[in-house]
Formats: structure tokens, C-alpha cells, sequence
């Protein structure tokens, strides 16, 4: 597991162009006087970008195709862990501050997109994530697992729809949400506990191999049998579902802690007069 090492080219190029893209806004920022913590450099380059390495080019993507289980890793935390990670270095705000007046504008046009919206909100994660891992339950898995131009556009992909997904908690400041909606997104995200373990509860429990290659494949000896083989992606799976999920329902509630103090000071900066108008607003919109 620390020897096993492969050059995933379309990690490679997604990694470096990352890092060089992180790099300019650093640069930019700091020409115009602005300062960035250390930390969040850091955390950019070695939990995320470092993360991604790992799972792409070490022993889950050198494996990938050989062991459901090593697939299953590779992708769970690539949806859920790595964006985490990637979003502590804060890659809006930063670009925020090296980007000009235009780019900022092109940079709210693309936040603003429906799309973007939709994906970035935690209403659509349950529906995404059941999506994804529903079709390991699928002949589908062994096309994902071997096929290389699924598995670059799921390098591509996976990080992109987790950032999507994890940026708007970390970087709520551009992603606006009243308290009432997170409220909302709270009860999505304890469905979410329960519907993304789905897949992996019936990999786990299933008597027969879903991908229909039941022949064990040319490799190492260690290697385990398909059916074992699929058990143990349906742990993988079970498992990374349901641990991850505690730390964005505290990061959320966090968030929501924010948004309701922020909400509460804006009523406190009312006058008498500007709340009867917001009161009388709101029971016209009610009829």
C-alpha cells in the first residue's frame, strides 16, 4: 500500500494546474498589498492537493481497477474529503482579492449560474450522492473502474461536484442563505445520512457479485475474491458515508449560528418605522 505508485495523467494535470492557478492569485494578492495566511497556503497545497495526490496516484488509483474497495475509496473521498480539505485554503475569497472589478463580476456570474446554484446547495446532495453510488449496484461499476475515459472524467468530475457541494459551507459569504433555508438544508443533510449509505449497505449484504464479473481478475495473490472484494467496497462505502456526514452537520451548524447572529444584528439596526414596513411587506407577499 506504500510502494504501489502510478502517474494518473489527468490528476496530474488537474493537481498542477490547481496549484500553479492557487500560486497567480497568491502573487496577485500580494501585489496589491493584501496578505493571506500561511495556514490555509498550506492546507491548499498538502491536505488537498496532497489528498488527491494520494488517492489518484497511490494505492487507491494505482488499485482501482483490480479492488472495488480501493475504486470505492478513491471515489468517496475524492467526494467527500479532499473538497473539505481544498476548501480550508479558501480558493473564492483568495481569488476574491487578486481578481479585478471585472473578474470578480465574471467569478459572480458563474456563482449565480442555476447549475451552480442547484449543485451547491445541500437540498440536491442526497439526490446526487444516491445517483453516483447507486450505480456501483450496477454492471456499471466494472465500466467505471477500467474504462479510462471514465475514469478521467471522474478524476475531473469528483472533486468538482465536492467542491460544489463543500464550498458553500466553508465560504458561505458567497453563497448567501438565510437561517430559515439552512434549517431546511439541516433536514436534508440527516436524510443524506441515511440514503448515501444505501448503496453501500446492499454491496455489503448482497450474496452475489452486481457487477457480473465473477471471475477473479490477474494480480497479486492477496487479492480477494469478487464477491469479498465487493463486501468490503460495500464497508468502505457504509462507513465513509455515514462518518462524514458529522463534520459538515457541524460545520454547518456553525454556519447557521452565523447567518442567525448576522440576521439578528440587521433587525437590532431597524428603526421603529423600517420594521412596520417590513411587517406590513410581508403580510401583503402572505395574501
Amino acid at each position: 500500500m506504500i510502494t504501489a505508485w502510478q502517474i494518473d495523467w489527468t490528476a496530474a494535470a488537474v493537481i498542477v494546474s490547481s496549484g500553479v492557478l492557487y500560486a497567480l492569485a497568491l502573487r496577485a494578492a500580494a501585489n496589491k498589498g493584501r496578505n493571506w495566511p500561511l495556514w490555509r497556503t498550506a492546507a491548499f497545497y498538502v491536505l488537498g492537493l496532497g489528498s488527491l495526490t494520494v488517492l489518484t496516484c497511490g494505492f487507491p488509483g494505482a488499485y482501482s481497477a483490480e479492488l472495488r474497495w480501493a475504486f470505492t475509496l478513491k471515489i468517496t473521498l475524492m467526494l467527500f474529503v479532499v473538497p473539505l480539505l481544498i476548501g480550508l485554503g479558501k480558493p473564492i475569497s483568495l481569488a476574491r482579492m487578486a481578481l479585478s472589478d471585472r473578474g470578480i463580476a465574471g467569478l459572480d456570474a458563474v456563482l449565480s449560474n442555476r447549475l451552480v446554484r442547484f449543485v451547491s446547495n445541500s437540498l440536491a446532495a442526497p439526490l446526487l450522492g444516491l445517483a453516483l453510488f447507486s450505480t456501483f449496484l450496477t454492471p456499471a461499476f466494472y465500466t467505471l473502474r477500467t474504462n479510462p475515459v471514465a475514469e478521467a472524467l471522474l478524476t475531473v468530475g469528483i472533486p468538482l461536484l465536492g467542491l460544489l457541494m463543500a464550498l458553500p459551507i466553508i465560504e458561505e459569504a458567497d453563497f448567501h442563505r438565510s437561517s430559515a433555508f439552512i434549517t431546511l438544508e439541516f433536514v436534508f443533510v440527516f436524510i443524506e445520512l441515511l440514503i448515501d449509505a444505501v448503496p453501500g449497505i446492499l454491496l455489503r449484504l448482497n450474496g452475489q457479485v452486481l457487477d457480473h464479473v465473477a471471475t477473479r481478475q490477474a494480480g497479486p495473490s492477496w487479492i480477494p475474491d469478487p464477491l469479498r472484494d465487493q463486501q468490503l467496497a460495500g464497508d468502505v462505502l457504509w462507513f465513509i458515508c455515514e462518518i462524514v456526514d458529522l463534520p459538515l452537520i457541524i460545520l454547518m451548524f456553525m454556519r447557521f449560528s452565523r447567518t442567525d447572529k448576522r440576521e439578528a444584528r440587521g433587525f437590532d439596526e431597524l428603526t421603529d418605522s423600517q420594521l412596520d414596513e417590513l411587517n406590513a411587506e410581508h403580510l401583503r407577499r402572505g395574501r
